[in-house]
């Protein structure tokens, strides 16, 4: 088993990292080399003089392939905002190109099972001209999208799978990613989903007292991709 997925979602703070890092403690357990990278990330804090990116450092963790948190994540912005208004605040330009080129020298790393997290949504700006989603273009990885489950979320999800078909890619599948308060008629919205989308439903995430109690439902997921 060798595979490498795109994780996208329908908006920021949906689960990306949540089920990135499922995922990859998931195919750790299934005795995979597993390896986690988030090519871009905007909130940091200073930790021993370096800017650190919450989800990174979890996705570095859950990682059973150990890398440099400079390869995890090669480039982390203080700000929490949009990552192209970051950059041009620390008067940094941000390519595709150039981040295309980190997460492949990463990739060199030997693994089984490797995720790309992206930021935000799909298309997320990385400057004036170019989307978080030309990088995944130029990567052409399977994408995985992540539909946070609320008010909202058929039109969002929607939308978000047209574009990344739009743009030639592979949906491997979806995942509904529910909170800790269920949105009203769940069921029914999660049943419109699965006729509407043009990609597989891989599983679905309810909220637990602990982490480890959603194992199951990663092992499944990882045994759909």
């Amino acid at each position: 088993m060798k595979k490498t997925f795109f994780v996208t979602a329908t908006d920021t703070d949906a689960g990306k990292t949540y089920v990135t890092v499922g995922l990859l403690k998931a195919a750790q357990r299934a005795g995979f080399r597993s390896l986690g990278l988030k090519p871009i990330a905007a909130g940091a804090e200073r930790m021993d003089s370096a800017l650190r990116n919450d989800d990174a450092l979890l996705i570095q963790a859950a990682s059973s392939v150990k890398l440099p948190y400079e390869q995890v994540n090669p480039v982390v912005l203080e700000p929490a905002i949009a990552p192209h208004i970051a950059a041009a605040q620390e008067g940094r330009l941000i390519t595709a190109s150039r981040l295309e080129g980190f997460l492949k020298g990463a990739l060199l790393t030997p693994h089984d099972f490797a995720i790309v997290e992206g930021a935000g949504g799909w298309r997320v700006p990385l400057n004036d001209r170019e989307l978080l989603s030309d990088l995944a273009k130029s990567l052409a990885f399977p994408v995985v999208l992540v539909i946070n489950m609320k008010l909202g979320c058929l039109n969002h999800a929607l939308l978000s799978a047209e574009a990344i078909l739009r743009d030639g890619l592979n949906i491997a599948g979806w995942v509904a990613n529910g909170g800790q308060d269920s949105m009203p008629c769940y069921e029914e919205n999660l049943q419109s989903l699965v006729s509407l989308l043009p990609a597989p439903l891989l599983g679905t995430l309810s909220w637990h007292e602990t982490p480890t109690d959603a194992d199951l439902e990663f092992d499944q997921i990882l045994a759909r991709l």
